[in-house]
């Protein structure tokens, strides 16, 4: 059916109007504290959903549905994890952001170990997220580039301009709004195409049910309670119950407890109550949202009986519902689903702008006056210049991945990897164990770091153990690190 003239349109009035709407929204910011936190005055629901839309990006719109064209439902084990982890944040690491007036995650690190722990962390944060968010924003154009036919840096041109201008003059107050609205637009697009195939499907969700259980195979399946013929065996296979839910546990406490991207939107709100209840209602939607993007997978499935992805013509089950999209949804549709991907797409690059500058600022160059304020208007003339600079740097940066097979593409999915457990394993040091100090924590953080290094250099262990090894390594270090210095001391 092809991209229509009425599909443009409806293309170009959402990407206007989330961009005019976001600027009037945010109202006027006086200080750092109304444009990176927005006043600390949030309403929790609010929050709640943007935490949901910042965390969906276009490979989740796209690579969860096409997850269970190829497999099965084994991924929702992770995301039950993800819930699992959400509570121990609400539990463990908000009560700890709320007793003090913190600005940003690592915020915390620097009351507890030092001023030196907390830029050194921020730092590793901001590479790691630059990297990652460049990949996410280019991963982002190829489904536009596939279904409008723009080309690559067009696709990031307009994904990433729109986005940078409702950010750099809202601040965190337009990015909310915005996420609340573009979560609501890429749902429904996402709806209308379920909507759409079970519509032509002779039988309906009959003809899903029938296709996914063909055969003996049973797509409906979420847990895999396989142990494989060996520990290391058990380690590499994907999607293992243990490792589902132990490493979405992990990988969740790491990016919403120690992660300036979603821990900004939590230090937004008004109490340490409100906190608690935006992450909670993120936690029930985020399961109901991958079930939700699985079974559009499934019933895929079924519209195209059954027959793998490779005989279909596709490289990668990444672009199964691209060619959906692309081939069977009428004009109207099209744009509104488009518009989803936008939507995905520029509520996580939103947050990757707005969190990489607060970061910046608060965590770096305010630090470097000893946290002394500065008159109002160069708080806020400095917090846009950060945010104007690292919106251009990551525009610049996903133009640079124009070859899909760019190592740097990896390199960029790896350190977001290995990170992560590191961070987490700082935080635990600082929050369960009462003497460490900030030597401790830097050596137990490094080497969470190079333990990473070596897992994802020398072994296959699949990416559900990695936040959990390299936590693990963090905190074994760094307390060992405590008992070396104890006897030393002593002696």
């Amino acid at each position: 059916m092809g991209f229509a003239a009425l599909d443009y349109l409806i293309v170009t009035v959402y990407l206007v109007g989330v961009t005019v709407i976001g600027i009037i929204i945010a109202g006027r910011q006086r200080t750092s504290r109304d444009y990176f936190l927005g006043g600390k005055e949030m309403s929790w629901w609010s929050v709640g959903f943007s935490i949901v839309a910042s965390e969906t990006s276009t490979l989740t719109f796209i690579s969860i549905p096409g997850l269970a064209y190829k497999s099965d439902m084994h991924f929702l084990q992770v995301a039950i994890g993800y819930f699992i982890g959400r509570l121990l944040v609400s539990v463990i690491f908000i009560p700890a952001y709320y007793k003090g007036d913190l600005e940003t995650a690592y915020d915390y690190l620097g009351k507890r170990f030092g001023v030196s722990l907390r830029k050194f962390t921020s730092t590793v944060f901001i590479v790691t997220r630059v990297l990652a968010s460049g990949v996410r924003l280019f991963a982002t154009a190829i489904p536009v580039h596939i279904i409008t036919g723009l080309d690559y840096p067009a696709s990031i041109l307009v994904i990433g301009l729109f986005t940078l201008a409702y950010t750099y003059l809202g601040g965190l107050r337009a990015v909310v709004a915005m996420d609340v609205v573009q979560l609501f637009i890429y749902l429904c697009g996402a709806a209308a195409s379920m909507y759409i195939i079970l519509h032509h499907l002779p039988n309906g969700w009959s003809d899903v049910a029938a296709f996914a259980t063909e055969g003996g195979k049973n797509k409906f399946e979420i847990f895999n309670p396989t142990w494989g013929e060996s520990f290391i065996g058990f380690l590499s296979s994907p999607y293992t119950l243990l490792g589902g839910l132990l490493g979405g546990t992990f990988l969740t406490m790491a990016s919403h407890g120690t992660d300036q991207l979603l821990v900004q939107r939590l230090l937004g709100c008004k109490t340490k109550w409100d906190s608690q209840r935006a992450l909670m209602l993120d936690a029930a939607l985020i399961v109901l949202q991958f079930a939700f993007f699985l079974v559009l997978g499934l019933c895929l499935y079924a519209f195209y009986h059954g027959v793998a992805f490779t005989e279909l013509g596709l490289k990668s089950s990444d672009e199964i519902f691209p060619k959906f999209i692309i081939e069977n949804l009428p004009t109207g549709i099209a744009g509104l689903v488009i518009s989803g991907v936008l939507a995905s797409a520029m509520g996580s690059l939103s947050s990757s702008i707005s969190s990489l500058a607060s970061s910046t600022y608060l965590d770096l160059f305010k630090q470097r006056t000893g946290g002394q304020s500065v008159d109002q208007k160069q708080e806020i003339l400095w917090s846009r210049i950060f945010t104007l600079l690292w919106g251009i740097v990551l525009i610049g940066g996903a133009m640079l991945f124009a070859d899909t097979k760019n190592p740097v593409v990896e390199l960029g999915l790896k350190i977001a990897s290995f990170t992560y457990g590191g961070l987490l394993g700082t935080f635990f040091l600082g929050l369960l164990f009462k003497h460490t100090t900030q030597r401790d924590a830097f050596i137990g953080f490094v080497a969470g770091l190079l333990t990473m290094v070596a897992v994802l250099t020398w072994t296959k262990i699949d990416f559900t153990w990695h936040t959990f090894i390299g936590c693990s390594a963090t905190i074994i270090i760094g307390n060992m690190a405590t008992l070396t210095r104890v006897r030393t001391e002593d002696f």
